[in-house]
C-alpha cells in the first residue's frame, strides 16, 4: 500500500501517454477491417482504428481548450515523432535476418510489423496535416465564439480535420497511376465518404468525453495547483503552473528594486 502512496502522476503526463498509445494503436492495429454493415445493398467495412482515432482529436480538443494550442501543436509533432521512429525500428527488424530458431516465424511477424513505405508515409502525413488543422480551426472557432459551445466547436473542428485526414490517406496510399484521375477519383470517394462519416458519428458519440476531460484536466487537488496536479489518491507535492510563475515575476522584480 504504501507503494501506491509513492506513485505520483502527473495528469498531463497521462494525457500524452494516452494519445501515445491511441496512435500507436491506430498505426499498429489499424491494417484489420471488420463489417460494419451487411445489408443486401450495402456491404460497409472500417478499419478497428476508428475506435480510437476519433478520441486522439478530442485529446487535442482538450488541450487547446486548457492548455493552448501551441501545447497541442507540441504534442502532435511529439507523437508524429514517436510514431516515425517506430515505422523506422519497424523496417529494421523486419529486415534483419532470423536466428535459425527463429526462421518458421519469420514470414508471419514481417507480415504482422512490415509496413510498406507508401502506406506508412501517407498515414503520417495524412495525420498530422489533419491533427495540426483540428487545432487551428478549433482554436479560431473558441476564439470567434469567446469559449462557448465547446460540443459545437469540437464537432465542428473534427468532421473538418478527419475529412482532411481520410481524403490524404487514401489518395496517397491507394491512387493508382495506370488509371484516369476521373476513375480515381470516384472510386477513392466511394471510401472516403461512408468512411468519413463513421469517424463523424463516433466523433459525436465521444463528445461528453471532451467535457469530461476539461473538467479533468483542470480540477486541482488541495496540495497543488490546476493543470499540473497528480491524480487523486496519490502523494503530491506543491509544483509551480507556468501561469504561478508569471504571476510570482513581477513581485519578485519589486523586491529587487
Amino acid at each position: 500500500m504504501q507503494l501506491f502512496k509513492s506513485i505520483k502522476i502527473y495528469k498531463f503526463d497521462l494525457l500524452v501517454a494516452l494519445y501515445i498509445f491511441g496512435w500507436m494503436s491506430a498505426e499498429i492495429f489499424g491494417g484489420k477491417t471488420f463489417p460494419l454493415t451487411n445489408f443486401s445493398w450495402m456491404h460497409l467495412n472500417a478499419s478497428v482504428a476508428i475506435f480510437v482515432l476519433p478520441l486522439l482529436f478530442t485529446i487535442t480538443d482538450v488541450v487547446v481548450e486548457v492548455h493552448g494550442k501551441e501545447r497541442a501543436r507540441s504534442l502532435v509533432w511529439s507523437g508524429l515523432i514517436i510514431i516515425a521512429l517506430v515505422l523506422l525500428f519497424s523496417l529494421l527488424a523486419t529486415n534483419l535476418p532470423p536466428s535459425q530458431r527463429f526462421a518458421p516465424k519469420e514470414a508471419a511477424y514481417d507480415q504482422v510489423f512490415g509496413t510498406t513505405a507508401r502506406i506508412a508515409a501517407a498515414s503520417l502525413t495524412a495525420f498530422a496535416i489533419a491533427e495540426l488543422l483540428d487545432i487551428a480551426v478549433f482554436s479560431k472557432i473558441r476564439e470567434k465564439m469567446k469559449k462557448k459551445a465547446l460540443w459545437l466547436r469540437n464537432n465542428a473542428s473534427n468532421f473538418i480535420s478527419q475529412f482532411v485526414d481520410s481524403t490524404i490517406f487514401l489518395f496517397l496510399a491507394f491512387y493508382a497511376f495506370d488509371r484516369s484521375f476521373a476513375d480515381n477519383f470516384g472510386f477513392l470517394f466511394s471510401l472516403i465518404i461512408p468512411y468519413w462519416l463513421i469517424r463523424c458519428f463516433f466523433s459525436v458519440v465521444q463528445t461528453p468525453l471532451v467535457y469530461l476531460g476539461v473538467w479533468w484536466l483542470r480540477a486541482p487537488t488541495p496540495s497543488a495547483p490546476a493543470y499540473k496536479t497528480p491524480l487523486r489518491g496519490f502523494s503530491s507535492r506543491r509544483v509551480r503552473s507556468e501561469s504561478d510563475t508569471r504571476a510570482a515575476l513581477p513581485e519578485k522584480n519589486k523586491s529587487k528594486k
